[in-house]
């Protein structure tokens, strides 16, 4: 492939929104000894794509500009570094590229062979693309954070999932019911059902008091909170806690570090915990499996080929989609 262009979207100064996206024409990368270089057949967006973009990790991200986002990936191998072991050309792989450089928003991507994993025959890109970023935070805070185990043998808990119809919160309604928890979720009134649909016990709607206060209708205290819409201070969540609850932000703001010291310094039963996605390619690899067996499913809010990129990019941007935003080169 060395040598050949190929269709991408990228940007090349900070701020600028969908408008500040370039359809270019760019050389295909190629792959580095432990790499695949993927046909892209999908790819899904994240909020950190955008946040990127309007400048809040500046100046650590993008390393350099213009910078081409989007690092959840679905597709098939083309060609593979000389040390990659597990992957050949033909094989159809879902895979989480390299967050710091991105390069997803393109007709072939590189990934690392440690976070590329085989995809299922019967099993499409779209079906899959999302597990990296979305999938892989949900996975982590239920899993490792919350501790739930996910064939159900561990203590049933109490768990509450924010914003439990967006592209995390989905996933972690999914996974903790997999480990018997007792589910209560919020979202919009218009997504009640969806939610209430992938296993939730109880569906608050966010605009309403009980939904406002993060009441359980059934009284219950909560083990664990994933986190996963934005604005809640710790003093709505502390009154709905356990005596050992804890809150897993997967957006930390500087509050949450704020909280998280505090309760720290005051040697608190109840925690506010940061969340970091460290991506592994086993708990990918476990992911893929559950959809597999049909134990896991991606909601797709909606599909755009790679010329309309600029209007999935004001979707996510939006806020307000339900599940995960697909481009499909």
């Amino acid at each position: 492939m060395a040598g050949k262009l190929m269709n991408a979207v990228q940007y090349s100064a900070y701020g600028g929104g969908p408008d500040g996206l370039q359809h270019v024409e760019v050389p295909v990368p190629t792959p580095k000894i432990d790499e695949v270089l993927l046909k892209v057949e999908a790819v899904s967006l994240n909020p950190f794509d955008w946040k990127v973009q309007k400048g809040m990790l500046r100046p650590l991200l993008p390393r350099k500009f213009p910078h081409i986002p989007a690092s959840d990936l679905a597709g098939e191998v083309v060609e593979v570094g000389p040390k990659v072991k597990n992957f050949k050309a033909g094989d159809k792989v879902v895979a989480m590229g390299n967050v710091m450089n991105g390069g997803g928003l393109a007709e072939f991507a590189v990934t690392k062979e440690s976070l590329t994993v085989a995809r299922p025959p019967k099993v499409s890109a779209a079906e899959v693309v999302g597990l990296s970023i979305a999938g892989l935070t949900a996975h982590q805070a239920v899993t490792q954070v919350a501790g739930i185990k996910l064939d159900g043998s561990g203590q049933k808990a109490n768990i509450l999932i924010t914003a439990a119809s967006g592209g995390v919160g989905h996933y972690a309604v999914q996974l903790a019911k997999l480990g018997n928890a007792h589910v209560t979720a919020t979202c919009g009134a218009r997504n009640i059902q969806l939610v209430k649909s992938l296993g939730a016990d109880e569906v608050l709607d966010y605009k309403t008091p009980d939904g406002a206060a993060l009441r359980s209708l059934s009284g219950k205290k909560y083990d664990a909170v994933i986190h996963c819409a934005t604005g809640i201070p710790w003093s709505t969540f502390e009154p709905n806690l356990s005596s050992n609850g804890k809150v897993i932000d997967i957006t930390p703001g500087p509050s949450a570090f704020v909280t998280f010291a505090l309760k720290k310094l005051t040697f608190s039963k109840k925690q506010l915990l940061p969340l970091f996605l460290i991506p592994k390619g086993e708990n990918l690899h476990c992911l893929v499996n559950l959809v597999k067996e049909g134990k896991l499913k991606t909601v797709i809010d909606s599909k755009y080929p790679l010329a309309k990129a600029r209007d999935a990019w004001a979707k996510s941007i939006d806020g307000h989609a339900t599940g995960k935003i697909i481009v499909e080169p």
